[in-house]
């Protein structure tokens, strides 16, 4: 049976997004999944209670923006793959893939989950496979962004991933992304 993730990140509300915007909002609503990410920067209780209803299994990481009791690093299990959750700013420079890679094995996922740069990306590095949602608001961040809303689905059966990412292009969401991976 697949396990389905929605991954979202850097919503920055209030300080730089008054809300999330409504063509995610029902993107979010037409996705189906069973557990929600939250990569970090937050910054309003009122959005962690959001992400919280949801649904299903949650797990939120504390981002530099954010002060929140929050962890830092959050692990789950879905199939056959452990998961991790970063929100980014551990590393330097932002977005770093070899660096965010050396967190991936200390924390021993497979797959880790990070926000931080505003920009979404799937990509393969030392055997472990990054995913970043870029901003659920496509508000700025400190190295710049896509300026784009965006968010990520994953599903999980075994060890086959398969990663859509999407993305708010003027009003109009479109599927950016769309791979396969094998990750044991």
């Amino acid at each position: 049976m697949a396990t389905r993730i929605l991954v979202v990140s850097d919503t920055h509300i209030p300080y730089r997004a008054s809300r999330v915007p409504e063509t995610m909002l029902r993107l979010i609503d037409s996705l189906e999944y069973d557990i929600v990410v939250h990569a970090g920067d937050l910054c309003e209780e009122s959005i962690l209670e959001w992400v919280k209803s949801l649904g299903g299994e949650v797990y939120v990481v504390q981002g530099n923006m954010d002060y929140l009791p929050l962890p830092e690093t959050a692990k789950f299990r879905a199939g056959d793959v452990d998961v991790g959750v970063v929100h980014g700013h551990q590393v330097y420079p932002r977005g770093n893939l070899a660096k965010l890679t050396g967190i991936a094995r200390k924390l021993g996922v497979k797959l880790l989950i990070s926000g931080h740069t505003h920009y979404p990306l799937v990509s393969m590095h030392g055997g472990v496979l990054h995913v970043n949602p870029g901003s659920l608001t496509g508000v700025w961040g400190g190295g710049g962004g896509s300026m784009k809303p965006s968010l990520a689905h994953v599903t999980i059966e075994g060890c086959k991933v398969h990663v859509d990412i999407y993305e708010d292009e003027g009003g109009v969401v479109k599927r950016i992304a769309s791979e396969d991976y094998q990750l044991c």
